[in-house]
């Protein structure tokens, strides 16, 4: 049984619980059998008529691969760069009208792409493009 579920990534956030500490709600008086959640130590504990006792349980981490988490970081900076990059196109004329000379590229490049791979009986050649 899982007593602790622990995140090994700034990606993966673990949340739950509920306001009772005893299972099922159950707050009356204490009988065999009974179980709980110790808030004080953090365990859950079953009452064998005289004691509660502690149940042997471990904990799990659980986290992204290492290339989830390069990804992750990538498109995070990439984003970053691109508020970056639009403040300052907002502040300098000059480089708002770079950053629409590179969204013009990136659609002819698109359309190239586009007319490289669709299908016909006429085959486009890259030198046939100018």
């Amino acid at each position: 049984m899982i007593s602790t579920v622990y995140s090994s990534s700034s990606s993966i956030t673990v949340t739950g619980g509920n306001a009772s500490t005893y299972v099922n709600g159950y707050s009356g008086s204490h009988g065999v059998g009974n179980m709980r959640y110790n808030t004080t130590n953090q365990r859950t504990e079953v009452y064998d008529g005289t004691n509660w006792v502690q149940l042997n349980m471990g904990t799990v981490s659980i986290g992204l691969s290492g290339e989830a988490e390069s990804l992750l970081n990538w498109a995070r900076v990439k984003r970053n760069e691109e508020v970056e990059l639009a403040r300052l196109a907002e502040e300098n004329p000059t480089i708002k009208d770079l950053v629409e000379q590179i969204k013009q590229k990136q659609e002819q490049v698109k359309m190239v792409q586009t007319l490289l791979n669709s299908p016909g009986d006429n085959i486009i050649k890259p030198s046939m493009i100018p």
